[in-house]
């Protein structure tokens, strides 16, 4: 068998079975603010670790089941579509780009066996990821969910204010657990 980042390629596979649905269970905690449509995907952090772990591919897989997932458990049925090439950009491109965060695992890694510094590659490599989603649903939300835009405001405008609080309070979420993990749990992101 094939190994990946001296694991086997099954190690790796379950273990992103099971951050997809941890991801997905995560997904059904409250999650809005106070702030109109402003809301939290903590899904977004065990993906993004799973990226600072296995890298680009596992993570972007990862990411792309849990938005396969959550269009056929919540997207379908709570009126998330609009059309087929909507759910697409949604549901499975804004969720595989999370694994962008994968892009960092080398760096993070290496920072972290040397007792080096994580603090920059995980807020960059974190954010590229948590943007890579938000940027998707901007044009989704600029390009099919316009029409819901309050009366006399531009549709990308709306969108960018909706999508871009989110993205902002998702980085936040995702930088500060990261962060946490990386100096605390050290083991969720150095596979052995």
């Amino acid at each position: 068998m094939e190994k990946t980042r001296g694991n086997s390629a099954l190690q790796v596979t379950v273990e992103g079975a099971i951050i997809v649905a941890f991801a997905m269970a995560l997904t059904y905690l409250p999650h809005t603010t106070g702030v109109s449509a402003v809301e939290f995907s903590y899904g977004l952090v065990p993906v993004t670790v799973f990226g600072f772990r296995r890298g680009f591919g596992p993570a972007t897989l990862a990411g792309l089941t849990w938005g396969m997932l959550d269009l056929i458990l919540r997207g379908l049925g709570n009126g998330g579509v609009l059309n087929p090439l909507q759910g697409f950009i949604e549901y499975f491109i804004a969720f595989a780009l999370i694994g962008i965060a994968g892009l960092g695992s080398n760096l993070v890694q290496n920072n972290l066996r040397h007792k080096k510094n994580v603090i920059i590659p995980v807020i960059l490599f974190g954010s590229l990821g948590v943007l890579g989603k938000y940027f998707m649903h901007f044009i989704a939300g600029g390009y099919y969910w316009g029409a819901y835009a309050p009366k006399g405001m531009n549709p990308w405008m709306w969108s960018l204010i909706v999508n871009g609080g989110s993205a902002v309070a998702n980085i936040i979420l995702v930088i500060v657990i990261s962060l946490l993990l990386s100096s605390s749990f050290k083991r969720l992101l150095l596979p052995k």
